[in-house]
Formats: structure tokens, sequence, C-alpha cells
């Protein structure tokens, strides 16, 4: 499958400031792509240049294998959907999808198939006819995307487009927007702090921090097998500890705690960061289970949240808190406050980087 955008060596400075520095990375046609990072990161600017609304201070942006840099906005095969999502309010439904197709100066009839195609696509064909203002947020949202994608950009860009939504909503939307993405068949370009969003949603996610990007990789291997500091601790809910290198298969907490690694990060001297996964976490484990670490918990609180309820919980030994998922079965129902538990996790769960 060809990549239909190649960004190379890309840079973006506000004055001193390096906003964007020396980014690369290719997405194929017809996935979707996330770039995931926290508020500062520069993935807003980055998603800018790919528009066109900003020019880069150097590198290049391909898309199709044609230079980008140069190009104004409205003749980059783009399109980009914000998150207050910009519908024209005194349009109805069909008016604000035909919009763009208007003033491309397109056939009138032309018009009115693909605007009735591409509603029937995002489920919307009912409501033609319908003022945006009597639309839910997210049927909102759909009109939108169709808005854009009638328009058959190779790329559709989308800047945290469910921000602006309730939780409840934005879960729904998730599971809307990648099923969308996969009977349309467009490439999705989707910017995004919400980890979540990022996981479910992609097929391939980049993980930002400070103009740089740390990982680009599957959403399983981001979480499975993070390459740095920043992601193991970014991607997913994790325990951290501050620990030192004991040898080249054990670090030791600052608490005293011992932990037995497979995954020790060659570069680690002495100072180190250890992550251990809450659902990694096993309570009553089996006595002597080869390359496991054993340690005693207090219950500090239950953290009730259906399926993904969690236990607070401390070491006996030093009272430093950690958090564990809590499997839903019977055989667990029993735990309460105070109570002390026998819990364990495996060597290749215990992930060190350099502090």
């Amino acid at each position: 499958m060809q990549n239909v955008l190649d960004i190379r060596n890309l840079k973006k400075k506000f004055g001193d400031y390096l906003a964007v520095n020396g980014v690369n990375f290719q997405v194929e046609e017809g996935k979707f792509f996330s770039i995931l990072g926290p508020s500062g990161c520069g993935k807003t600017t980055l998603l800018r240049m790919i528009a066109g609304f900003l020019e880069p201070s150097s590198g290049n942006i391909l898309i199709n294998n044609k230079e980008m840099v140069g190009i104004s906005p409205n003749k980059r095969p783009v399109n980009l959907v914000f998150q207050n999502l910009a519908l024209f309010p005194m349009m109805n439904v069909q008016e604000n999808v035909a919009f763009g197709l208007k003033r491309q100066n397109v056939d009138k009839k032309e018009i009115e198939k693909r605007v009735k195609s591409m509603l029937e696509r995002v489920h919307l064909e009912d409501y033609l006819n319908h003022n945006v203002q009597e639309l839910s947020g997210g049927q909102k949202q759909r009109v939108a995307i169709a808005r854009s994608l009638v328009l058959s950009p190779s790329i559709l860009l989308l800047d945290e487009p469910l921000g602006a939504l309730d939780l409840k909503l934005r879960e729904e939307m998730k599971i809307e927007l990648k099923k969308l993405q996969n009977e349309i068949g467009t490439t999705f370009i989707y910017i995004t702090h919400d980890q979540s969003e990022a996981l479910v949603m992609s097929d391939k996610v980049a993980v930002m921090n400070k103009g740089q990007l740390e990982q680009i990789d599957t959403p399983q291997n981001l979480y499975a097998n993070p390459k740095t500091s920043f992601v193991a601790g970014f991607v997913g809910e994790t325990n951290k500890f501050q620990a030192f290198k004991e040898n080249e298969e054990s670090v030791i907490t600052k608490e005293g705690i011992k932990f037995l690694s497979i995954f020790i990060d060659k570069d680690i001297k002495k100072d180190c960061t250890l992550f251990v996964r809450p659902e990694a976490i096993a309570l009553f484990p089996k006595d002597n289970e080869k390359d496991m670490n054993y340690f005693d918990l207090k219950v500090k609180t239950i953290l009730f949240d259906g399926s993904n309820t969690k236990i607070l919980a401390t070491f006996l030994e030093n009272n430093h808190e950690i958090m564990v998922s809590l499997p839903q079965n019977r055989e667990f129902a029993h735990i309460q406050k105070n109570d002390v538990v026998k819990a364990g996790v495996h060597i290749e769960d215990c992930k060190c980087y350099k502090a």
C-alpha cells in the first residue's frame, strides 16, 4: 500500500521557540493515523502545516508524492474538521454539506447526487432539510465530516473533534468515527490529547512530546512495548516508581522494594523510573512461581467504576501507594478496605527507563 503523506524533517519556529523539531513520518493510504500528545507539544502546529495554514520553517510535506510547501490550503487535497465544527447555523444539513461543492461550481445535479450519497454514508439521509441547530452533538459531528468528505480529499484532518462533546457521546463517537473511516476508506489524520481516542480508533499512533515524535506504532505495541519513559507514562494508566539499578536484572525503588525485570534500559547507569501497569498486578498469585515479583499490600480504598474498578493499596513495608485493577469476577468480591492481600507481577511487566 502506498503512502499518501510523507513528512520529512519538518520544523516550525515561532521566534526563538521551536514548536516542531525535525519530525519524520509517513501515513499509508486509507489508514486511521493519530497524533497523540499533551497540550503544547506541537501537534496542532503540525496539523496546520499539513493543511497549509502555517508554512514550515524547513522540511517537506508530500501528499501523493507531490510537494505541498508553498501550495495554498484550498489547492491541497486535504480537508480539516475543527473542534468547534464551524457549521453554518442559517443553513440546513443539505446546504451545509453542499457548500464546498457550490464554491467549486460543481453542476447542481451532481451536487444533489453527491450530497445525498454522502449523507447516506454518514447515516443522516433522513435529515436533509433539518436545520443544524436541531441536531444532536453527534449528528452535527457527522455533518461536519460529511461536508469535508463530499469534496473527496486524499486526507481528512481532524483537530480534536470530540473535545466539546460530553463523555458518553464522546465514547459513542469514537466507535462511530472508526466505523465511518472503515466504510469510506479515506485517510484520517487525527489530533488528540486523549489516549483512549487514539488507542481505540487508530491503525497507527504517533506520540508527540516537546515538538518531537517519541514513538510511532500500533496501539497494541505502544501500550505493551513503550520505547521511552514518556510513552510509558503517557499512554495508559501506570504505577510509577523512582528507583536505582541494582544490576542487569533488578532495580530497587527509593522506598526499598526490589523488582526483578527483563526490561531495563541499557542506558541506565543508576537512577531509573519503574513502570508497572495496574492490570499487570495479580492478586493471590501462586506461590513460588518463577519470573514473578511478590509483595504484600494493604487495601486503602476501593475505587468502584464498574468494569474499571481498582484498588488503591500501600506496600506493607513502606506505605507507598500502588494502584491495582480488580478483575471482574466473584473471586475478588470479598476484598475490603484494610485487608492485607498478597500480590505479584511478572518480570516482563516491570519496565525500567533512564530517569
